[in-house]
């Protein structure tokens, strides 16, 4: 039996193990967690924090670029950092210094500030859309993006990838299920049925992109260049060729979410690959970890929104919220833009990024596994399966939900976090070779344990 085949009865043991580990090693952390479940229903403050492989969370103290230490005084070398928003670092002086003088003036006024003006002259440059508008989060950029798709077209139906994420976003909560469109399991409350508006079809699929936009209903496609939610699925050569030619060709417009794909480079995958969106969402990483998020559009798509806004009349313009665009989201935008996120923070993103690619080719080859690595920039994740997924339906069925279990927390008990979600490693540029060979050397651990159960 392989590493990759190894049972969950097989498995239990060391599970039961590294629980074991854990609980005696964070004593701190276990304790806040039961005062927390008096005061938080599910015992955190946003239900995600309960998603970790530990059998209670990790609180945490404090983090300092790419290090996190707990309440119970132990490091990290921190490969999630927040699942995407620290993905420059934590505690960078930079920032602090920058949302510390803001404060003082005032966190927002409902008014612009001279910051603004910078900022959106820096989103120009960087990602090549030359009109923004700010927002909270991704999801509401996302939001934003759909009802002004909607209105310029005057389509009702969007179309996305199965597997997507894109927020909390509703008309996104669909998937293919047994090949057919289905609404996500799971979702609280739900009331309309998403699949009746929202088509979704496989990534890389070519063939069925030309089916599904064929009508001329759908507003628009919301894409992540790279899928990064189910599983990173890299796009196939000519896929985002043949994408921008079919939307053009029937009326739609193209919506690019880069929230993760800022990993790429400075101007994220779209400046990297040359692609050419109606639309550019931006959330998470943008302001440095704190809310906020960008949406830009081009000028021939600001003109129509214009129109339509004219022929609507005034009211509810899309969907903004009172915090968006406030005064400390734009400090934090104007150092991320000019300080933050330079050129050579990317290319040490890069190469530690390549060193970890390599570090873990050289486990797979050491220790004869059937894993493989994937990578957009400074994103690896590590996808127990021989050759790297195509589509969605490739990933679900490389998804060893115990084998993930047992791996995050071995590597919690470690000393490393990975995002908590699959196997998504994220390198800042804080991230030092000696936390990257830490990560390196506990993949190979696992992998050697895993050889000593199945011996």
């Amino acid at each position: 039996m392989s590493a990759l085949q190894s049972s969950s009865e097989t498995l239990s043991g060391l599970i039961a193990d590294e629980r074991r580990r854990f609980l005696e090693e964070h004593p701190r952390s276990v304790a806040l967690s039961a005062q927390a479940a008096a005061v938080w229903r599910g015992g955190v403050p946003m239900h995600w924090m309960a998603d970790w492989a530990s059998p209670a969370p990790i609180f945490a103290a404090q983090g300092v670029g790419a290090e996190l230490v707990d309440v119970d005084g132990r490091d990290y070398a921190d490969f999630c950092l927040g699942d995407t928003p620290g993905m420059f670092g934590h505690g960078e002086l930079a920032i602090a210094n920058a949302l510390a003088d803001q404060a003082r003036r005032g966190a927002g006024f409902m008014l612009p500030t001279a910051a603004a003006v910078l900022v959106g002259r820096l989103l120009a440059e960087r990602f090549g859309l030359p009109l923004w508008q700010a927002a909270t989060t991704a999801t509401d950029a996302n939001r934003a993006a759909l009802r002004w798709a909607r209105a310029v077209t005057g389509r009702d139906r969007v179309l996305v990838f199965d597997g997507c994420y894109h927020g909390a976003v509703d008309e996104t909560f669909v998937s293919l299920a047994s090949g057919a469109p289905a609404m996500k399991a799971g979702l609280v409350g739900q009331v309309h049925d998403e699949a009746a508006l929202t088509r979704v079809i496989p990534f890389n699929d070519v063939a069925a992109l030309e089916a599904a936009l064929a009508p001329g209903d759908i507003a628009a496609v919301l894409a992540e260049p790279v899928m990064t939610n189910c599983g990173m699925i890299l796009p196939e050569p000519g896929f985002h060729d043949a994408l921008r030619a079919i939307t053009r060709r029937t009326g739609t417009l193209l919506i690019i979410d880069e929230t993760h794909t800022l990993s790429t480079g400075p101007g994220g995958y779209t400046r990297a690959h040359g692609l050419e969106p109606d639309i550019f969402t931006l959330g998470k990483a943008i302001a440095g970890g704190l809310p906020a998020a960008v949406w830009g559009v081009t000028a021939d798509l600001a003109t129509r929104m214009d129109a339509a806004q004219a022929r609507i009349g005034p009211g509810y313009s899309g969907i903004g919220t009172t915090l968006s665009g406030n005064a400390l989201a734009m400090a934090a935008m104007r150092t991320m833009l000019t300080e933050v996120m330079t050129d050579a923070a990317y290319d040490r993103m890069q190469a530690g990024a390549a060193r970890l690619v390599a570090g873990l080719e050289g486990v797979i080859a050491r220790r004869a596994v059937g894993w493989t690595p994937v990578r957009v920039g400074a994103r690896v994740e590590l996808v127990f399966a021989p050759v790297a997924p195509r589509n969605a339906l490739e990933m679900r069925a490389a998804l060893d939900h115990d084998l993930l279990a047992v791996f995050h927390l071995w590597l919690i008990n470690r000393g490393v976090l990975i995002a908590p979600f699959h196997n998504m490693m994220l390198v800042s540029p804080m991230t030092t070779d000696a936390q990257i060979d830490r990560l390196v050397d506990a993949v190979d651990g696992f992998a050697g344990r895993l050889e000593s159960l199945d011996a």
